[in-house]
């Protein structure tokens, strides 16, 4: 009998209780959970992917180009002339674009939501103010800088020559392909950028509140194009 009740006793102490539902919700969602915070630590201070959704640095980079933006190098330094930069838009720091907007602008937090995957596939829901620029950097902070009406850029007075470039602004019946010259020193803290595609790129050239990126800005250097399969490479400069 005195077995018979000690056998009982650990059989009970060994059972397995039944799992409860906060344990059984917590098995399906953690990984998710795991996955999420791993993405979004990664995008905010490694790297992301971005895709090309206009032709401005054709033909460097292509619409629909699929690339790694890196963060890490900006931590350390500032950007170099001929680095292709990703930018907050400049919806989100042109005081001019500022001053025309009807609503407040949107948190970093509502940003970033709206930049999922699917998330930022849905129509009306966006807000220029999220959205993110690529451009190259043709001069940096203590440079002067002169674009005549092609396009063309000199650099103190140097002519830089671009070989990456195929298409400047042309001679038109109005002007010059509404392309837009402009002689200015480079501020403290901040760069200049252009599109490849002169005739058809929204850039410092034409940004009303001021012509200049500010370095704080920047969300990164791209380095790598994953997509198209035929493009796989580095970026140079």
């Amino acid at each position: 009998m005195l077995k018979h009740k000690l056998y009982s006793s650990i059989k009970n102490l060994t059972k397995k209780k039944p799992e409860s539902s906060f344990s059984k919700i917590w098995d399906f969602w953690s990984p998710v959970i795991a996955t999420l915070l791993l993405y979004l630590g990664v995008r905010n201070f490694i790297a992301e992917a971005r895709y090309i959704p206009s032709g401005s640095m054709l033909p460097s980079l292509q619409i629909n180009d699929k690339l790694i933006i890196e963060k890490l190098t900006f931590r350390k330094r500032s950007p170099k002339r001929g680095e292709i930069v990703v930018f907050n838009s400049p919806h989100s720091f042109d005081k001019e674009l500022l001053s025309r907007r009807d609503k407040p602008l949107p948190s970093s937090t509502t940003c970033g939501f709206l930049s999922l995957p699917m998330i930022n596939l849905l129509p009306g829901i966006g807000d220029r103010a999220c959205d993110a620029y690529i451009k190259r950097v043709v001069a940096v902070e203590g440079d002067w800088v002169f674009v005549n009406s092609r396009g063309e850029v000199y650099v103190d007075d140097a002519f830089v020559d671009e070989a990456y470039i195929e298409r400047f602004c042309s001679y038109g019946v109005n002007n010059l392909d509404h392309c837009s010259s402009l002689k200015a020193y480079v501020p403290k803290g901040h760069v200049f950028v252009l599109g490849d595609n002169r005739p058809n790129s929204w850039d410092g050239r034409f940004w009303p509140g001021g012509k200049f990126l500010p370095e704080e800005q920047i969300i990164g250097r791209a380095v790598w194009r994953f997509w198209p399969i035929n493009r796989i490479g580095s970026i140079t400069e």
